[in-house]
């Protein structure tokens, strides 16, 4: 029997799991920072990849902070935020999504779906409803500005995430904040910008799969 039967809830990331929009955030991140010069922008867009799943919001400030080396400027802060947004509401509307969401559900039509996403929680819920995915994830869609972890520790709390409940994801904090929620974890590679996944998952015994295709096949 598939082991997804055995799960109460399925925990996924959205970028890089549920959209293909990796690589429309990378871009954005350039985008947003670029009026600054290409060297100040290419070492966030560097910083991003290197820690995916951890909100634009504190990497922006790292941006202000440690790249551009000035004290935290809230009016420059929230122009960084609007560019960004810009930049990737388009995307987002428009990129590829995971095939077999439909069959999924159907298979397991009494786990609680969420999405615990970096992305901005308003900018997932808007593009989500749009796009006609809202309808799967019954246990709510989260974002940003909380953390993944703070998000997870509260849903646990308030009962939204009840174990066995697997997190499905595509990034090194992912698994971090799984493992501290004491969730089982699986790594998508597909999509993901990892660049050396497959030695880090051997090295920590992470299980592999392409895609969401391996849970209803």
């Amino acid at each position: 029997m598939n082991k997804i039967y055995y799960y109460q809830c399925l925990i996924f990331d959205c970028d890089g799991v549920v959209l293909n929009s990796n690589k429309i955030k990378t871009q954005a991140f350039y985008e947003a920072t670029k009026h600054f010069g290409h060297e100040p922008a290419m070492i966030l867009v560097d910083y991003h990849v290197a820690n995916g799943g951890i909100s634009r919001y504190a990497k922006f400030e790292y941006f202000i902070t440690q790249i551009l080396q000035q004290p935290f400027d809230e009016a420059l802060n929230n122009d960084l935020l609007d560019r960004f947004a810009t930049a990737v509401k388009q995307g987002l509307m428009n990129c590829e999504i995971a095939e077999g969401l439909d069959q999924l559900k159907a298979q397991v039509p009494n786990a609680n779906w969420l999405i615990v996403s970096g992305g901005d929680q308003q900018e997932l819920r808007e593009v989500f409803a749009a796009r006609d995915l809202a309808q799967y994830f019954d246990g709510g869609i989260f974002g940003s500005p909380d953390t993944k972890d703070t998000i997870l520790a509260r849903e646990i709390e308030n009962g939204n995430i009840i174990r066995p409940a697997l997190f499905l994801g595509d990034s090194k904090y992912d698994y971090q904040a799984a493992k501290t929620a004491k969730l089982d974890f699986i790594f998508l590679t597909e999509w993901t910008e990892v660049k050396d996944h497959q030695a880090w998952c051997a090295d920590q015994g992470i299980i592999e799969k392409q895609n969401l295709s391996f849970l209803y096949e």
